[in-house]
């Protein structure tokens, strides 16, 4: 291949149920600016052919592979197994690239030299209740200091959103873990850092996310989300992170305000009163910040996504 040939690449999806979602996901990666090949492999876990149909009348250049443990790392590992080429490039069916994602991606990875890159998670809500998750997703409040939610300097980093990845790195530790519902991302990371690879953040690669529509689905997701955590620090105990321990803090810190209120009843009401005035002011200062009417809801989003995590 010449030298200033723009190398091939694969994007890979694991989906399910996602008949909803997957056209907005794939017309933006046939959007790109790249100027090379881009083959795209979706590895489908639905519970109905809905998915699969329409992704066949649509989108016929797409590939199309099982996924019958339903998984997202089993889904991603039958997309990395179809793919062909020495890039591959990790979507989502909730995510939208902008034309310049890909072509920024290759580049910073082929300049870095690491074994994955990946930037800015930007999440996107249509309904009013979407954009106040996507609010809570752009706060410390929120998602602490994650770098790839809240943005920084470009450099290596302990994960990043999705990512683009050197193939030979994927398999050279066995691609993802597929027993893990959630997490897989970071798990991923975590043993590639752990081989002496880079992972490298760069904050001009933005990939827009949409937020979980209604209340029930978000708490299922932090839900999901704490449990498979605690399972991935189980077997890595060494990847705990300080952001990693503020929910269940705040958890266990709200438990004992609950049992003190046998003994101390004013002392107990200290703990909730000061964070809900915590939630209340954060969601003030990001309302006025962002002129945003969704931050009304932020109380009650922020403390869904910490209580239940």
């Amino acid at each position: 291949m010449p030298e200033n040939e723009a190398p091939p690449i694969s994007v890979v999806i694991p989906t399910r149920n996602a008949e909803a979602t997957i056209e907005t996901a794939l017309d933006s990666i046939f959007a790109q600016d790249y100027e090379g090949s881009i083959e795209v492999i979706v590895a489908d876990g639905s519970n109905t052919p809905a998915t699969a149909a329409l992704i066949g009348e649509r989108y016929p250049s797409v590939r199309v592979v099982p996924n019958p443990e339903r998984l997202t790392g089993f889904g991603a590992n039958a997309a990395l197994r179809a793919a062909t080429r020495d890039i591959i490039v990790r979507s989502d069916s909730h995510v939208m690239f902008p034309p310049e994602y890909v072509r920024r991606a290759v580049a910073t990875l082929t300049r870095t030299g690491a074994a994955n890159v990946g930037g800015r998670q930007q999440s996107v809500g249509t309904t009013f209740f979407e954009k106040a998750v996507a609010l809570a997703m752009s706060t410390p409040l929120g998602v602490g200091d994650a770098s790839y939610r809240l943005g920084g300097p470009e450099g290596p980093v302990d994960t990043v959103f999705l990512g683009t990845f050197r193939r030979e790195a994927l398999e050279a530790v066995g691609g993802y873990d597929g027993t893990l519902a959630r997490n897989q991302d970071y798990e991923l990371n975590w043993r590639l850092r752990q081989r002496g690879e880079t992972v490298w953040f760069d904050p001009e690669i933005v990939a827009y996310y949409q937020p979980r529509s209604t209340l029930r689905k978000l708490a299922r997701q932090y839900f999901d989300y704490g449990r498979w955590k605690s399972v991935v620090l189980m077997r890595h105990p060494a990847s705990l992170r300080l952001r990693h321990l503020a929910a269940p803090l705040l958890v266990l810190g709200l438990a004992a305000s609950g049992l003190s209120a046998l003994i101390d009843a004013l002392w107990a009401a200290s703990l909730p009163l000061v964070y809900l005035f915590v939630l209340t002011l954060g969601a003030f200062v990001v309302g006025i910040r962002c002129r945003a009417k969704a931050a009304v809801l932020l109380p009650l989003v922020l403390a869904t996504m910490h209580l239940v995590s």
